[in-house]
């Protein structure tokens, strides 16, 4: 008599999650990973760095300015709680996208603004909100955010991961961070963790 093996449960409840990444350079890396640590549907904000044209790079490295580098964050999301268009309005909205290598006193190529699509459908997305931001006029100036294909990430060093909860006090973190973050708390009410 043929056995035949036992019937397998599988329980939904422990299959991973959907996900995709998102990267975003918004100035400092610090900036831009406290504001998406706080999206709802976020699973995970890494500092790093993008574009460049040296492998491995160190904050040293690309503080000079000269690796080609940008400052970004890696966002992995569950795309069923926070859409990628959601990301990208969130994006524009936590820091000027109008400053060619600069964020406030910020300076140099590595804080340009730019998005590092993965796909063709974040491409699309991309390209829309950019167009939306510009003809709006929410800025004086035009909306210089670089959309470039997605490139190598390489991560930044341990000490640059959760720098903004993790010192509050320090003077950057109490003069730009914060600002920026309340500003974008109270924009984004509806889209933040418990």
């Amino acid at each position: 008599m043929d056995s035949f093996p036992e019937e397998v449960i599988v329980d939904d409840s422990i299959k991973p999650k959907p996900t995709e990444v998102a990267i975003f350079g918004g100035g400092c890396f610090w900036c831009t990973e406290a504001v998406f640590s706080s999206v709802l549907g976020v699973l995970s904000v890494k500092s790093g760095y993008c574009g460049g044209s040296v492998s491995r790079p160190t904050y040293e490295d690309v503080c000079t300015g000269a690796t080609g580098h940008i400052e970004v964050v890696r966002v992995l999301f569950d795309p069923s709680i926070v859409s990628y268009r959601t990301l990208v309005e969130i994006f524009f909205a936590s820091h000027d996208p109008t400053t060619p290598g600069r964020q406030g006193n910020d300076v140099g190529p590595q804080y340009q603004s730019a998005i590092f699509w993965q796909s063709d459908e974040q491409r699309e997305v991309a390209t829309q909100v950019l167009f939306e931001v510009d003809a709006s006029y929410a800025y004086s100036d035009p909306v210089c955010t670089e959309l470039i294909r997605g490139d190598t990430f390489w991560p930044a060093e341990p000490v640059h991961d959760q720098y903004f909860s993790r010192h509050p006090e320090q003077g950057y973190c109490r003069i730009v961070i914060a600002p920026k973050v309340a500003k974008f708390r109270q924009k984004f009410a509806d889209k933040l963790k418990n």
